[in-house]
């Protein structure tokens, strides 16, 4: 498959890693802190940060369908794997195996 658009891939991999990251830091950082030691402000700074990393990521792969263009299925699979943890992770490698298929092609 020939990619249009190799820099929005490239981003779309790293927010994917972000956005994972963020879940991480929320259900392992934040929200202990919150329910464990009476800290809501963890909560209230990373909650935010991580709500438009994951509308940022829901609507780099709506574009990203025309743009890189990747299938429909990975389309889906992104945005509905952008709502469960670690799943972004396992997107990325889909990702990135198109990314490195790309750049074997010689192009």
């Amino acid at each position: 498959m020939q990619l249009n658009n190799r820099p929005f891939l490239v981003w779309l991999i790293w927010l994917g890693l972000i956005e994972g990251t963020s879940t991480l830091v929320l259900f392992l950082v934040a929200m202990p802190l919150k329910y464990g030691y009476d800290m809501p402000m963890a909560v209230s700074i990373v909650g935010p940060i991580h709500g438009v990393l994951f509308l940022g990521l829901v609507a780099m792969f709506w574009i990203g369908r025309s743009e890189i263009p990747i299938s429909t299925k990975l389309m889906w699979l992104g945005m509905v794997g952008a709502v469960v943890p670690l799943m972004p992770f396992f997107v990325d490698v889909k990702l990135y195996e198109l990314l490195k298929q790309d750049s074997g092609s010689g192009t």
